[in-house]
């Protein structure tokens, strides 16, 4: 008979790993930082327990969109008050803030939860090429284009 091992908390070693974002679709990339975020890639994935890795994506202001999405697509924010809500399109956001197109595409992917919140702590983004976390020695990954 064969048992299920869960992963523990405290037994979790969690990586580095740093992605070029260079001329990568904003979806795509998306879904498989999410996906090491989650702890997905791994063997020893448990829904419940955080697995994942450490992410650090740098180059995000020059990450592409398909088709007219960056002339469409819009993100909005409401702060709860009246008048309060906020419409920005993705070619003015690409300019002012291009992290945070990755960070929103990021976030909708991973669960909504405690752990959800948890994990996207793990998500370092940078628009230029340089980050400050080689001390963590991180592995380079190349996404799938």
């Amino acid at each position: 008979m064969t048992t299920t091992t869960m992963a523990q908390p405290a037994s979790v070693k969690h990586g580095w790993w740093v992605i070029d974002a260079s001329d990568l679709v904003v979806g795509r990339l998306a879904t498989q930082i999410a996906s090491i975020l989650r702890g997905k890639h791994r063997a020893d994935y448990t829904p419940h327990v955080d697995t994942g890795d450490f992410v650090v994506v740098i180059n995000t202001s020059k990450v592409k969109f398909t088709g007219r999405k960056l002339e469409t697509k819009e993100y909005q924010s409401y702060s709860g008050y009246p008048g309060g809500q906020k419409r920005v399109r993705a070619k003015d956001l690409m300019v002012r803030r291009p992290e945070h197109i990755l960070m929103e595409a990021v976030r909708r992917m991973v669960p909504r939860t405690r752990l959800g919140r948890q994990q996207m702590t793990k998500l370092k983004l940078f628009a230029g090429a340089t980050h400050p976390h080689q001390a963590q020695q991180p592995r380079t990954l190349t996404p799938q284009a």
